[in-house]
């Protein structure tokens, strides 16, 4: 199982992606706002177009109501 951090920035004025930092990390820029969980909705989404899996392979491990997030797959 793969674990990946994510720093995620809802209600970006850009398109969504995903950008890898130097540490390994991820930084997610959506353009879904933080309410009713639709930011989580889209990053998952975003990281399984990126990472090309199914989208019900992905879980929030930790941190569903937090901007860090840690993702399994």
């Amino acid at each position: 199982m793969t674990q990946i951090q994510v720093k995620v920035k809802p209600g970006s004025k850009q398109l969504s992606r995903l950008e890898k930092q130097a540490d390994g990390s991820y930084v997610a820029f959506l353009t879904a706002r933080a309410h009713d969980g639709e930011a989580n909705k889209v990053l998952v989404e975003l990281v399984a177009k990126t990472f090309r899996i199914p989208k019900t392979s992905i879980v929030i491990a930790s941190g569903a109501k937090s901007r860090q997030k840690t993702l399994e797959f």
